[in-house]
């Protein structure tokens, strides 16, 4: 856990989208339907848009602090509460202060305006309380438990993304993945989102993959889509945890787009036991270090096995085969 040299305030801050609105050139501000974004998933979603020439978009947003940070006995004064929008991929970042509400102060709300051309895939939000303490201004002393996400591009408000599969030749396709012409398939994390090539050329696979076949093929199908995930798993996360930035003391810092996702859903099956942050430094150190990598790799499978449910599909495969049998010698 991240130390801090003041005191920070306890308890949870949670902030939320209530309305967005979009401008196109010239006109007033059109709301969009509320299936636009989801408190339950803490997404927006612009892509569900029905007009495309749109410029900005106004995010409206509360914040509701613990009450402690207004106690008369605190340690904090100058109370402010900042919601930061960043995008890792375009490097972008807005941060608007909100204003204090009723409810002695507890909630804050504001507006938000993000401009279409300087975001490209999928932005962040973090809710942070600002005070000053010790004499000292500006100290972060808290900040929201989880990120809202603004997509540009989806048109549901999901937080998990489906991942892109492409069928491809890869003896006749793109230069790079002719190396791997005897491969079932590849995986690619270098875009915006990671994707999965299946090699067309593999005889028999893309039958396999659409489902066409008997209830045997079908069982393999299952199986091989469970393979499948644990090689996307096990690659997203070497690709996440293989670029992470750093601050000045050494401390890595999550990313802003879906590596920061994958860390976050892998890394309590990695490090188990251990916050988010001293997991995130635990493997970074491993990663970089002289030792510990190869203790993680056993540790790294499970958590992508799991998530590919393995276990579960290798269950049901064992008990299918074993009731084909029985159906063919009855």
């Amino acid at each position: 856990m991240r130390g801090y040299p003041y005191e920070r305030l306890a308890g949870s801050v949670t902030f939320r989208v209530t309305a967005v609105e979009l401008r196109g050139p010239g006109e007033i501000r059109e709301p969009l339907d509320t299936r636009a974004f989801s408190t339950v998933e803490q997404v927006v979603a612009l892509g569900l848009a029905e007009r495309d020439d749109w410029e900005t978009a106004r995010l409206t947003l509360t914040a509701v602090i613990p009450g402690r940070a207004s106690a008369p006995d605190g340690p904090w004064t100058d109370i402010r509460v900042a919601v930061v929008l960043t995008e890792g991929a375009t490097n972008a970042r807005t941060t608007v202060c909100l204003e204090p509400g009723a409810e002695g102060g507890r909630e804050w709300a504001g507006h938000l305006d993000l401009w279409r051309d300087d975001h490209l895939d999928r932005a962040t939000m973090t809710a942070h309380v600002i005070a000053t303490v010790g004499g000292v201004r500006g100290r972060v002393i808290a900040a929201s438990d989880r990120d809202w996400i603004v997509d540009l591009k989806s048109d549901v408000p999901l937080r998990e993304r489906e991942l892109e599969v492409a069928q491809v030749g890869f003896r006749e396709g793109p230069e790079w993945l002719r190396a791997f012409g005897d491969m079932p398939w590849t995986v690619d994390t270098s875009g915006e989102v990671p994707t999965v090539h299946v090699n067309t050329d593999f005889e028999g696979m893309a039958d396999l993959i659409e489902g066409h076949g008997t209830a045997t093929e079908s069982l393999v199908r299952d199986l091989l889509h469970a393979q499948m995930c644990t090689d996307v798993w096990t690659a997203v996360f070497h690709t996440a945890i293989g670029d992470l930035e750093v601050e000045e003391d050494g401390t890595p810092l999550f990313p802003q787009d879906w590596r920061g996702e994958v860390l976050r859903e892998m890394l309590p099956d990695v490090v188990p036991g251990r916050p988010l942050e001293d997991a995130l430094r635990v493997v970074h150190t491993g990663r970089t270090g002289s030792s510990g990598w190869t203790e993680l790799q056993p540790l790294i499978h499970y958590a992508a096995t799991r998530r590919a449910d393995v276990p579960k599909v290798l269950t049901a495969t064992i008990r299918g085969l074993d009731r084909l049998d029985r159906e063919t010698d009855s």
